[in-house]
């Protein structure tokens, strides 16, 4: 099975920040975002991180809204088959 790989991307001035995380580890990618935002050599800071994650939960509402649409569809069809 191949696992799906997404990215969240922060420009911040001349610095690009680049998060890559395997879809249902994104537990994985906050503890990541919190490991830079506490590493003072970085210039990615608790702002960032929050931007980040509020980008993050967008995007994982949006893939739940997907996923409810698609079983909508389905108890549609299944509904229009028994009758």
């Amino acid at each position: 099975m191949v696992k799906k790989q997404r990215q969240l991307t922060l420009n911040k001035g001349p610095e690009k920040f680049i998060f890559r995380y395997d879809v249902g580890r994104e537990d994985e990618l906050i503890n990541a975002m919190i490991d830079q935002a506490r590493d003072a050599r970085t210039d990615f800071d608790w702002f960032d991180a929050a931007v980040l994650s509020f980008k993050l939960t967008q995007s994982l509402v949006c893939q739940a809204d997907e996923l409810l649409r698609a079983n909508s569809d389905l108890e549609t069809e299944s509904g229009n088959l028994q009758s």
